[in-house]
């Protein structure tokens, strides 16, 4: 099964030509979260993938919200926000939003880490574990060197094991991956990324 997935797009039209154009490969499409800019015109910014004919499961970044997400997203587009689902005999799992709290106010959607400790809870088993955040001190290194990860979605990772693990949220971090035990852990960053994974017998 061929994934295209990718993060952080922040309406670069540029970027999400590419993405509807990559994706007349695609079995799957996944983004990770931070589709527009502050919550504003979320609509719009969907309207630059809306070309994709691919399912496609999305999360909602620290940009949008959960309520605005699923209202603006197409009726064929799953969104996932503490939950999971199944495609085609993979398990996935997404969870959105800034996880910890960002320092951005208002308009930002952020979750503490205990919030997001029981959140993650609800998942036993993911092949495929999404979150807008990435774990702490796995490709989460910002431009001022610092790590601005999620020690829950760590947490998540060590306990469940999934084969691989996609998020965005720290640009600085787009394009890097690392091994947590048995799990691939990709920051992906808007130009999308190429996943080839088949269900296990």
């Amino acid at each position: 099964m061929r994934i295209l997935a990718f993060s952080d797009l922040h309406r670069a039209r540029h970027a999400a030509g590419q993405l509807v154009e990559m994706s007349r490969e695609a079995d799957l499409v996944i983004g990770a979260g931070d589709f527009t800019n502050h919550r504003q015109d979320l609509p719009g910014a969907l309207d630059l993938i809306a070309d994709i004919k691919a399912p496609m499961v999305l999360v909602p970044g620290n940009n949008e919200s959960e309520d605005e997400l699923r209202a603006a997203a197409p009726a064929a587009v799953t969104v996932l926000h503490g939950e999971a689902f199944e495609f085609a005999g993979l398990q996935i799992f997404g969870l959105g939003y800034a996880v910890p709290e960002t320092p951005f106010g208002e308009w930002s959607c952020d979750l503490s880490e205990v919030t997001a400790v029981a959140m993650l809870e609800k998942c036993q088993r993911a092949d495929i574990l999404i979150s807008h955040s990435p774990p702490k001190g796995v490709v989460d290194v910002s431009s001022a060197g610092q790590s601005f990860g999620s020690t829950a979605v760590l947490s998540a990772i060590e306990r469940i094991g999934p084969r691989l693990v996609v998020c965005g949220h720290i640009h600085d971090s787009w394009g890097q991956s690392a091994m947590v035990g048995q799990s691939r852990v990709v920051n992906l960053g808007p130009s999308g990324t190429w996943f080839d994974l088949e269900p296990l017998a």
